[in-house]
């Protein structure tokens, strides 16, 4: 039992460790420093991004208002829900809000959507190349979600800024959300609220995510004797089913909390 354990225990664990170059550990593989670079996270990311930028094009080159194709079709439902997340929820017009919605709901569902991959599928072409760790999921890595999160979370600075103007966005950390007897209070209370929106949004995509591909991994240690094949699969499936419902629900939520920040560094502090 104990040799079983351990066995599963390092195939998880394998599955868990990035493909890192630069500073990173020789024994563990892992980051070691700042320098260290998750290159499977970096690749499936940006070949994710290609490939959007690669359909959107090939699709605005064939657009037609006759009888569109069905990825046309998909295109535009996804467009006009967006659209509608937009109108419903941000307060006045900014042309750099649709685009960024759209663009970060259907990337982080990319993302997310290579967890119904089968778990061992490109990992093990991976070592056939000499690849010896290869998470195949961005939203897993801590990096891809801080760096969305981190990313929008700059707009929302710029636009607080740009929009209250440098005094503005300094009296909702003095007098927000107790008024000016209580200053040392509100900017604490009010960095909190600023800090939380990153984190919040980075921790949410990244911990479902991470525990979605770690149900699959055990899924696949059911292997273990040629009659459980038949419930491995059966489990399995039931779990890709349920678990696109989870990867378009984190890719909306993303989306909507991104629209909903970005809003209120929209308003006034009367309007809030």
């Amino acid at each position: 039992m104990s040799g079983e354990a351990q066995s599963s225990a390092e195939y998880i664990q394998h599955h868990l460790i990035n493909w890192c170059v630069g500073d990173c550990d020789p024994v563990t593989h892992q980051a070691a420093g700042f320098w260290a670079f998750h290159v499977d996270t970096l690749v499936f990311g940006w070949l994710l991004a290609g490939l959007i930028a690669w359909i959107s094009f090939a699709i605005g080159r064939v657009l037609t208002t006759g009888t569109p194709g069905t990825l046309q079709n998909v295109i535009e439902s996804v467009v006009e829900f967006v659209q509608t997340q937009v109108r419903d929820i941000f307060p006045g017009s900014n042309p750099l809000i649709g685009p960024l919605a759209i663009t970060i709901f259907i990337w982080v569902f990319l993302m997310n959507a290579m967890d119904l991959l089968p778990v061992d599928l490109l990992p093990l072409l991976g070592r056939v190349v000499g690849i010896e760790h290869l998470k195949v999921v961005p939203t897993t890595d801590l990096g891809t979600t801080f760096g969305l999160a981190l990313s929008v979370f700059a707009l929302i600075i710029f636009y607080n800024i740009k929009i209250k103007g440098p005094i503005g966005y300094l009296k909702q950390f003095l007098f927000h959300p107790f008024g000016k007897y209580l200053i040392p209070v509100n900017i604490i209370m009010t960095t909190i609220e600023e800090v939380a929106k990153p984190v919040s949004l980075a921790l949410r995509l990244f911990g479902n995510m991470f525990a979605g591909e770690l149900i699959f991994m055990l899924i696949a240690l059911l292997s273990f004797a040629w009659y459980m094949l038949p419930f491995q699969v059966a489990l399995g499936s039931l779990w890709a089913i349920f678990h696109i419902l989870i990867i378009t629900l984190q890719a909306f939520i993303f989306m909507l909390l991104t629209i909903v920040y970005l809003g209120m560094a929209h308003t006034s502090e009367e309007e809030h």
